[in-house]
Parts: C-alpha cells; structure tokens; sequence
C-alpha cells in the first residue's frame, strides 16, 4: 500500500518528500493521483480501440491499437497531471479560478475525445442494426437511381412498352367480358345482350368468331410486348442493372462488422433519432449523460484541487518557491558582484599599466631633451 500509494502521488504531481511530512494531506492527493491515473487508462483504451477500427482487417492491426493506446494515455495522463499539478492555492480565490477556467476546458475537450471511442463500444449492436439499415436503405436508393437513369435514356422504348402493355390488358379484359356474353348465350341466360335461348344458334358463333380473332390479336401483341421486354433486358444487363441487387443478412452482417470508425461515429450519433426521423429521446439521454460522465471524470482532479483548503503541504510547498526564489535572485545577486568586482579589478590593472607606459614615455622624453641640451 505504501508504494501505491506513492505512485499515486507521483500521479498527482506532489513533491513527495514534502507530502511524507504531513499525512493529512496524503489521502487527498491519493485520490487526485488515482482519479488521474485511471483518467490516463481509459484514455488508453478508448484511443486503442479506435485505432484499432482505423487498422481493422490488417494483420498488424492490434499491434498498432496497443502502441497508439499506450501513447495516447501516456499523453492524456502527463497532460492531467501537469493541470492539477500547476494550479497555485497560495493564490487568491479568484486568481484560482481564472488560472483553473482554460485547465477545465481542455479538461471538457479531452473528457469529449476519450468518451466518445468508448460510447461506440458500449452501443456497439445498436450501432451494427443501424448501419444495416443505413446500408440497405443507401442500395435501394442506388438502385432506384440507376432504374430511373435508365428509363430515361431508354425512354422511347419504354414509352412504346407500356403503351403495348396497356392495349393487352384492355384486349384481356374485353376478351373476358365477350366470353361471359357467350356463356350467357350458350346457356340461356337472359340479358340485355343475350337472347335467352339455350343453344349454340347464330348469335354464339358470331360471338365465338370475333373472341377467337381478339385473340390472335392478343397473341401477336404478346409477342411484340416480349421482344420489346427481351430488348429491355438485355440493355440492363449491358449497363449493369441486374448486377446491383439489396444486400442479403450475411452480406449486412459483413458489412456492419468491417464498418470503419467514420460510418460507426455517425450511427452513434443517428442513434439519438427513429427509423422514422422522430427523436428518441431515451437513447439520446443515454449518450448524452455518458459523455458528461467522462467529462465529469476528467475535470474532477481540477475540481478537488480547487475545493480543497489550503492545508499544510500547500504552506510547505509555497515557503519552498519562495525560499528557491529568494535564494535563486541573492545567487544571481551575488554573480553579479563578482562579475562587477572582477571588471573593476581589470580596470585598475588596464589602468596601472597605462600609467606605466604614459610614465616610462614620459622619462624617454626627458631624457632625449637633456641629451640635445648637452649636444647644443
């Protein structure tokens, strides 16, 4: 317990041979190292898991998760132990809240990076049902557009087909009303059109004449409607056409399975809506209250180091800046007089050796004059 918690303290960017003098103030900054610890953790592997569906698929893909994941914690964690650790409770109130206010932003910013990876994890089958319907409903409407872009091009064709399609089911339908006629006729059923008398007379084979050349006339129009129909077909399966069909369940489960890290953040943020469009609210809270959490759990550190009195550790610590400043400004003091102490010594020696020349100059002129005298 003793070593956990010193590391903790280390975590907590407290100057531990200061901390070991008053244990009062250990708990609290135990449970500031542990609650940066754990922040630096889950940083760890929510930024593993995400790089882990960045490389999905590849063989080196959870060797990239674990190295990015070890990298992106040890990050986060410097990060978080450096805010905390850099917050001064020898100052005012509000000089600690205006030094805190840019700290608990950041603090905001990372609590969004490192939750979101790990809202993706937890929504992790709601995600895969909404990708397949995102899937399903991307390849119909992809394959309505590609019918559409064909109808068009091909639009006299089809125009033609249609029109023929139509004339058949008029002859159809006339073709049946007739063949009733003549069963009314055949078998004596009185009707505006029919005579009542049972029997095959005249009016039957009349009746049965033109059924049987509407008919023909269908069967020739069938025929047309089928090369028409053949045409059709065989330009869908040159364009393509009969390729692009909706996707089957094990192609959905594949898809869904290999979706990247893009695709998957946008069903978690589609998620908070209905098939329908309409909103749903009680997954909306959900996400929404799982990303404060962690947001909540990053800021935390800033929150217990504001909070927290100014105990006898933090006394310690500021006498020690102080004692370390009043110290580093007589030594620099100090360096000072030497240096001025030292230029005025070279001074005075540049200046002794001037007169020395000036005097030793000042006997060879003497000297010279007295020589000329004696000479003159």
């Amino acid at each position: 317990m003793n070593k956990l918690n010193r590391f903790f303290w280390f975590c907590s960017g407290a100057h531990i041979a200061t901390l070991e003098k008053y244990p009062t103030e250990q708990n609290k900054y135990t449970g500031i190292g542990a609650t940066i610890f754990f922040t630096g953790l889950f940083a760890a592997l929510s930024g593993g898991y995400a790089m882990y569906f960045v490389f999905k698929g590849d063989n080196l893909a959870v060797v990239f998760a674990i190295i990015f994941g070890f990298l992106w914690g040890a990050a986060i964690f410097n990060m978080d132990r450096y805010i905390v650790a850099s917050i001064n409770k020898s100052a005012s109130t509000n000089k600690q809240l205006l030094q805190a206010t840019p700290r608990i932003l950041l603090a905001i910013m990372i609590g969004m990076v490192i939750s979101r990876p790990i809202e993706l994890k937890i929504f992790d089958k709601e995600i895969k049902e909404r990708l397949k319907v995102s899937y399903l409903n991307g390849q119909r409407a992809k394959i309505d557009t590609l019918n559409k872009a064909f109808e068009n091009k091909y639009q006299v064709e089809f125009g033609r087909l249609n029109q023929q399609r139509a004339t058949r089911d008029s002859l159809e339908k006339g073709i049946k009303a007739d063949r009733q006629k003549l069963n009314f006729e055949i078998f004596g059923n009185k009707t505006a059109e029919t005579s009542g008398v049972m029997g095959y007379g005249p009016y039957a084979k009349r009746k049965e004449a033109e059924i049987k050349q509407r008919e023909a006339e269908l069967d020739s129009l069938k025929a047309n409607i089928s090369k028409s129909e053949n045409f059709v077909d065989k330009r869908k399966e040159f364009d393509g056409l009969f390729a692009e069909k909706l996707y089957t369940k094990p192609q959905l489960d594949s898809l869904s399975n290999v979706a990247g890290f893009a695709d998957r953040n946008w069903a978690l943020g589609q998620l908070k809506f209905n098939v329908d469009g309409s909103r749903d609210d009680n997954t909306a809270i959900a996400v929404t209250f799982i990303g404060l959490l962690f947001i909540f759990f990053e800021c935390l550190p800033v929150f217990v180091k504001l909070m927290s009195a100014r105990g006898p550790y933090d006394f310690a610590t500021a006498d020690t800046d102080e004692v370390s400043v009043y110290q580093s400004k007589k030594d620099k003091d100090f360096h000072i007089e030497v240096a001025d102490n030292i230029h005025e010594t070279r001074v005075d020696s540049e200046s002794s050796k001037q007169k020395e020349i000036i005097k030793g100059k000042a006997y060879r002129d003497l000297e010279r004059y007295d020589w000329d005298q004696e000479k003159a």
